[in-house]
C-alpha cells in the first residue's frame, strides 16, 4: 500500500488510458495478466468492470429532493459537527487554489462541500456536490468510493478514474472511523482539476480525517457523561444489584454495569441494528422507546426501558435489568402483559396529545379490574375497536380470556335478546333445538365489545342493565340464572346524551356504562397524525404487495394534512389503497388525489397562543402562510429554539416542522 501513497514517477496518461481501453475491450484476464497501473487502481477497475459499471458515465447520481437531502444531513449531524473545525480551517486556505474539500457519509453521499468557489461550481457538472453519491458501485473508481471500499487513504488521478466523464479530475480521500467500534462512517476528500495534484494531498486528507475522529471521541465522551448524569438524576429506583445498560441515540451501548461482556455485546449489537433502521432524530419520546423495545432480543424484554433527555431532546435510553430472583418471577407475567400492550399500542398510529391521552386512559382502565363497564365515543372510522382490544389486552387475564365483539347495528330487533342472552331449545320460532349460550356467557372472564350501542332497541336495554348490575344472565325461555364475569366495552358514534334527551336511550343505562368514557378524537383534530397514518398504511400495503412504498410530493402531503377527513382513519386507509392501485410509477402528486381532497377549503392548523410573543407578533396577517409563519416564529421565541418543544407546541411532527422552517426561510436560532 505504501507504494500507492505517492504518484509513481512513471505515471503516463497515454499508458493509463491504453490499459483502461484494453480492460474495456475484454482483452485482459485478471488471473493471468496485470495491467500497467497501481494495484489499488487495478483492483478497483476490475471490481467496476465485473460489476457492470458504465465506463462512459459522465456524472454521479444526485439526490435532488430537498427533504431527502435534509434527512441525510440530519442523520449525519454528529459527523458534520465533528468536521466543522477542520473544514473551517482548511476551507479558508483553498480559495483560489482550484481545490475543494468534501465530506461524504458511510454511503458515499456528499453532505458538506467547502473550498474554491469556481471549482465547487465546476464540480456540479459531474454532481460533485451535496447529495451526489460517489460509491464505486455507482460511479466507478474515485477517491471517495475507493477509500470506502478499501478502508485506506487513496488518491485517484485523472485517467485512473474508471468513468470517462470524471477523468478530468484528481482526488484524494481518507476514511473516517467511528471511535466507538472502528467502522468507517465517512470520507474526507480533496478534489479538483488534475493540475492541483501534489503527493502530499493524501497526507492532508488523512490528517483531516484524524482530527475529525478526535472530535468524535470528545463529543462521544461528553455525550456519555451527560447521559450517565441524566440516568443518575432520573433513576430513583435503581439498585446496585440491578444490571444497567445505557445506549445513545444511535443505539450504541456506551455504558454497562452488572451485564456480562458477551451478553453486553450481543444485546448492544441487536439494539443498534434495530434502532439504526429508524431516523431517531425525528422521533418523539414514545417513538424512540418503541424503536428500542422492538429491537430488544426476547430474553431482554423483562428490562425496564426509559428515555434519557438532554436539552429537551431524547438522546438515549437506559435499560435496567432486575437481578433478584423474586423480581424475575414477578416480572414474567408482567413482561408478557407489557409486551402485548406494546404490540396493541403499536396498532394505534399517532403522536397527537388527544390520541395519546385516549390511549393512556385505555391502558389504565385495562390494568384495573374495578371498572366493569365503560364507553368509547368517537365518529365513524376513528378506530374505536382498537381501543376495545387495547383494554382487553391490558387485563392480567387477557392471555386466555375471550374477546367477543358484536355490532349492534347489524342485528335485527327480534334477534337481539337471543344473541346477547342466549336461549333454550324451542324458546321461539326459529330457535335451535338444543339452544345456545348468548354472548355474555361466551365472553365470561373476558371482554364483550358492543359496537354502536346507540342502535340497541329501547326494549332490550332494561335487560342489559340488569345483567350489568346483577352479574347474572338468564337465557330466553329458561328460569335458571347463570353467573357471568364480563367487562362490557360499549362504543358509539352518536351523542348518547342527546339520545337520552330524545327518549331513544335509557338514562340509567347511559350512566351505568359511561362512568368511565374514552373520547377518541377525529382525525381532523389530530394535527400531523394524518401524515403518520399515510406513511403507516403506505408501507404496510407495499410490504403486502412486495413492492416499494409510494413517494408523495410535498404538495400532496400538504393537501392531505389540510384535508378534514370526514371518514377519519378508515377513509384515509381506503385512499392509500386506491393510490397504490392507480398511482403512476410509484409517485403521488397533488393531481393524483381525489377532487374532494384538493378542492376542500383548507383551514389553518390550530396554533396554541404563545405566552411570550416574538418581536413582530403584531404584524398583520393577510394569508394562511402568513399565519403559519408568524405562529412558528412565536413558538420558536417562546421555546428558545428547542425544536422538539416547538413541534409539540404547534401540534406537528418534527419532519413537518423542518419542512416549514425551510419553506419560510426561518432559522432555528430565531428569538
Amino acid at each position: 500500500m505504501a507504494g500507492d501513497l505517492t504518484l509513481h514517477s512513471d505515471y503516463d496518461e497515454m499508458i493509463t488510458m491504453r490499459a483502461w481501453e484494453t480492460l474495456l475491450e475484454g482483452r485482459v484476464e485478471p488471473a493471468r495478466f496485470s495491467l500497467p497501473i497501481r494495484s489499488t487502481i487495478h483492483d478497483s477497475w476490475h471490481r467496476c468492470a465485473s460489476g457492470g459499471i458504465d465506463a462512459q458515465k459522465n456524472e454521479a447520481p444526485l439526490e435532488t429532493d430537498r427533504d431527502a437531502v435534509d434527512a441525510l444531513t440530519r442523520s449525519s449531524s454528529e459527523l458534520l459537527a465533528a468536521a466543522t473545525r477542520p473544514f473551517s480551517a482548511i476551507g479558508k486556505l483553498l480559495n483560489g487554489t482550484g481545490a475543494m474539500l468534501v465530506l461524504a457519509d458511510s454511503e458515499g453521499v456528499l453532505i458538506d462541500v467547502i473550498g474554491d468557489k469556481k471549482t465547487i461550481y465546476d464540480g456540479m457538472d459531474i454532481h460533485l456536490g451535496i447529495g451526489g453519491k460517489w460509491t464505486e458501485d455507482v460511479v466507478g473508481t474515485n477517491g471517495i468510493g475507493t477509500a470506502l471500499w478499501t478502508g485506506e487513504p487513496v488518491f485517484v488521478h485523472a485517467a485512473e478514474h474508471f468513468c470517462a466523464g470524471i477523468k478530468a479530475w484528481t482526488c484524494a480521500g481518507a476514511p473516517i472511523r467511528d471511535p466507538f467500534d472502528g467502522k468507517v462512517i465517512g470520507v474526507v476528500d480533496l478534489s479538483g482539476h488534475p493540475d492541483i495534484f501534489r503527493p502530499h494531498n493524501i497526507a492532508l486528507v488523512a490528517a483531516a480525517a484524524r482530527e475529525i475522529e478526535r472530535a468524535l471521541i470528545d463529543s462521544q465522551n461528553e455525550e456519555r457523561m451527560r447521559l450517565l448524569e441524566a440516568f443518575i438524576a432520573s433513576a430513583s429506583n435503581y439498585r446496585c444489584s440491578d444490571g444497567v445498560m445505557i445506549i445513545d441515540c444511535h443505539g450504541r451501548a456506551i455504558y454497562a454495569n452488572n451485564v456480562p461482556i458477551a451478553e453486553r455485546k450481543r444485546f448492544g449489537d441487536t439494539i443498534r441494528q434495530g434502532v439504526r433502521s429508524c431516523r431517531l432524530l425525528e422521533l418523539t419520546n414514545s417513538g424512540f422507546l418503541n424503536s428500542v423495545a422492538t429491537a430488544l432480543p426476547r430474553d431482554m424484554q423483562s428490562c425496564h426501558v426509559s428515555a434519557l433527555e438532554l436539552d429537551g431532546d431524547v438522546r438515549g435510553a437506559a435499560l435496567v435489568f432486575p437481578k433478584t430472583a423474586g423480581s424475575r418471577s414477578v416480572s414474567a407475567g408482567a413482561r408478557s402483559i407489557s409486551q402485548r400492550l406494546k404490540d396493541e399500542c403499536a396498532l394505534i398510529i399517532g403522536e397527537s396529545d388527544a390520541l395519546r391521552s385516549a390511549v393512556d386512559i385505555a391502558c389504565r382502565v385495562g390494568e384495573t379490574e374495578d371498572v366493569t363497564s365503560l364507553l368509547i365515543e368517537g365518529e365513524t372510522g376513528v378506530g374505536k375497536e382498537l381501543f376495545a382490544r387495547l383494554i382487553h389486552v391490558g387485563s392480567a387475564k387477557s392471555s386466555n380470556s375471550p374477546f367477543i365483539a358484536l355490532n349492534c347495528g347489524a342485528i335485527t330487533k327480534e334477534l337481539f335478546g337471543s344473541e346477547l342472552f342466549g336461549h333454550v331449545g324451542g324458546a321461539f320460532t326459529g330457535a335451535s333445538r338444543d339452544g345456545k349460550p348468548g354472548l355474555f356467557e361466551l365472553a365470561s372472564g373476558g371482554v364483550l365489545s358492543l359496537d354502536e350501542i346507540g342502535e340497541m332497541p329501547v326494549d332490550i336495554q332494561p335487560f342489559l342493565l340488569r345483567v350489568l348490575e346483577e352479574r347474572v344472565v338468564t337465557r330466553i325461555g329458561d328460569g335458571r340464572s347463570r353467573p357471568v364475569d364480563v367487562r362490557l366495552v360499549a362504543s358509539t358514534n352518536r351523542d348518547l346524551k342527546a339520545e337520552v334527551a330524545a327518549g331513544r336511550f335509557r338514562r340509567d343505562l347511559f350512566y351505568r356504562i359511561s362512568a368511565v368514557s374514552i373520547q377518541v378524537p377525529p382525525l381532523r383534530e389530530r394535527g400531523s397524525d394524518s401524515l403518520l397514518l399515510v406513511d403507516h398504511f403506505n408501507r404496510k400495503l407495499a410490504s403486502r404487495k412486495g413492492s416499494a412504498p409510494l413517494h408523495f410530493s410535498n404538495e400532496a402531503l400538504d393537501a392531505l394534512l389540510a384535508y378534514r377527513w370526514p371518514g377519519n382513519v378508515r377513509e384515509l386507509k381506503n385512499l392509500v389503497e386506491r393510490l397504490h392501485v392507480l398511482s403512476h410509477n410509484g409517485f403521488v402528486d397533488i393531481r393524483d388525489l381525489p377532487t374532494e381532497v384538493i378542492e376542500r377549503p383548507q383551514t389553518p392548523m390550530a396554533i396554541p397562543p404563545s405566552e411570550n410573543a416574538a418581536p413582530g407578533a403584531d404584524i398583520p396577517i393577510f394569508s394562511f402562510e402568513d399565519a403559519e409563519r408568524q405562529a412558528i416564529r412565536n413558538a420558536l421565541a417562546a421555546e428558545h429554539g428547542n425544536l422538539s418543544k416547538v413541534a409539540q407546541r404547534l401540534g406537528v411532527s418534527r419532519p413537518t416542522l423542518y419542512r416549514k422552517l425551510e419553506q419560510f426561510g426561518i432559522k432555528r436560532s430565531f428569538v
